[in-house]
């Protein structure tokens, strides 16, 4: 019996990239095991050149048993109008998926002998796509490419709201501070939450994605069960009420994808990079949807100068308040960097646009990273020994920063409980002062922090290993799959 998956992960370069990895390592460890992932193409005006590249170079990457399939933008038919835009755009595509589901599962050439439908892989945001896979009576599991700690918030949020009647959209304007969560050992500062889960409006619809999380099978987390004890403790007690829960991180996708026309000037910085002490580089990136309004880029280099470190910044610029999308390149830096700063830093700094990041944390010269904290960022950051400095800026990344700094202490903060609202008419200012005192603090060479990093990067390592604590769970996840075949 030959097993095949079907991955629907959703539109967004920090979701599709880690399905992209999880395929590979099954395909690599079953050598019966087939997927075929089912890309459903970014909502327009919300994707990058290099989002747009990868999907095209995936598309024509499908081999044997790891087969890419690219959907096709087509206009939204009867789509549910009380959803949230992006969630009306998912369901939009479940007839393209079951048609070509029933493609995959009806071949017209025979084959020797056909593969057996053992299932969905449904991205934490696709949860509407279970429906799809009742339909063809096979099981569904989840990815949560997120880490364990805020999952087991969200199951718990949705156990006060469901069971306990108490809604934490309400802490937003109380007097309450902070909320006990059981996948933290301390207690979540209120103004840690995520602006959705303090919305009216999003917190229901957070809600219902949750309840759809106990319908599956299993769920895959992108985390290693050594980084997050406390949350793999919760999911094994099964007061979570989730299924089983398997760990299988770090997965990261650590080539470099960007865009031909950014070629040399990676080349550049790389090679600047080689010619740098060891760790003595501060490098400040802030993903893919990750941008600066001018004021804010001043800040952050009159507060990189006052410092004296080296640096690489990947500085972007924020679109319009009020708007999503991803952030674009200022036309001309002279104009919104302090007068002389470009000139006065040329031997110590480099600033560009997009940045090859994983391939600059992997250099030796990078002594700290100032991060937004998303979780493929945070991953990375361990994975290859770089301290990390929360800058959290939208989505979950304030929880993140909370688990980095307080819970786990393999960050430092620059501002404590610091909050940004990409949405928001006007947003925090973090000032040159608090820069310059976190980027020291960062780069201290021998600070606790430092050494736990150190520590938890080979932890990071052993658990991908042949008997790791992800490996393990890599195998487990595949015997069960093959158990639960209907």
């Amino acid at each position: 019996m030959k097993p095949e998956l079907v991955f629907i992960p959703s539109p967004g370069d920090g979701h599709l990239r880690p399905f992209v990895e999880v395929a590979k390592l099954l395909v690599d460890r079953d050598d019966n095991l087939s997927v075929t992932i089912i890309i459903i193409p970014p909502m327009s005006g919300l994707s990058s050149a290099n989002s747009s590249s990868y999907i095209t170079s995936l598309s024509t990457a499908s081999e044997y048993r790891l087969r890419y399939i690219v959907l096709s933008a087509t206009e939204k038919t009867n789509t549910d109008d009380s959803k949230p835009s992006f969630f009306s755009y998912i369901d939009s595509f479940k007839p393209q998926v079951k048609a070509t589901v029933e493609k995959l599962t009806n071949p017209t050439q025979t084959e020797s002998p056909p593969p057996k439908f053992a299932g969905f892989v449904v991205d934490m945001f696709c949860t509407a796509m279970i429906d799809v896979a009742n339909e063809f009576n096979v099981p569904s599991y989840l990815f949560y490419t997120s880490n364990a700690t805020f999952l087991g918030l969200l199951v718990h949020v949705q156990y006060l709201y469901d069971v306990k009647n108490y809604d934490v959209s309400d802490l937003k304007d109380s007097d309450v501070t902070e909320l006990e969560a059981p996948s933290l050992t301390r207690p979540l500062p209120v103004k840690c939450f995520p602006s959705v889960m303090l919305s009216k409006e999003w917190l229901p619809i957070l809600i219902s994605q949750a309840r759809r999380f106990t319908e599956t099978k299993g769920i895959l987390v992108n985390t290693f069960a050594e980084l997050e004890p406390q949350a793999m403790k919760f999911f094994s007690s099964g007061d979570s009420l989730l299924p089983p829960v398997y760990p299988l991180g770090p997965i990261l996708n650590l080539k470099i994808n960007g865009s031909s026309s950014s070629e040399d000037k990676q080349s550049e910085i790389l090679q600047w990079l080689d010619e740098q002490p060891s760790k003595s580089v501060v490098f400040l990136c802030f993903g893919s949807m990750g941008g600066f309004r001018e004021d804010q880029a001043k800040e952050i280099a009159i507060g990189l100068e006052r410092s004296g470190h080296r640096f690489v910044w990947s500085l972007r610029q924020a679109k319009p308040k009020g708007t999503m999308g991803p952030p674009g390149e200022f036309t001309n830096l002279e104009e919104i960097l302090p007068e002389g700063f470009l000139k006065r830093t040329a031997e110590i700094g480099k600033i560009i646009g997009w940045a090859p990041q994983s391939a600059i944390l992997a250099n030796p010269a990078i002594g700290g990273f100032v991060s937004h904290c998303g979780w493929n960022s945070t991953l990375e950051s361990l994975w290859f020994g770089v301290p990390l400095a929360t800058w959290p800026l939208y989505a979950e990344q304030q929880v993140n920063a909370f688990q980095m700094v307080e819970e786990l202490g393999l960050a430092v903060e620059i501002r404590n409980h610091f909050r940004a609202d990409f949405m928001a008419a006007e947003s925090e200012i973090m000032t040159a002062e608090e820069i310059e005192r976190g980027i020291s603090c960062l780069m201290e060479q021998d600070s606790d922090v430092r050494n736990k990093v150190k520590e938890m990067s080979e932890k990071s390592h052993v658990a991908l290993m042949d008997g790791g604590s992800s490996h393990v769970a890599l195998l487990k996840f595949i015997q069960d799959v093959t158990k639960n075949i209907p």
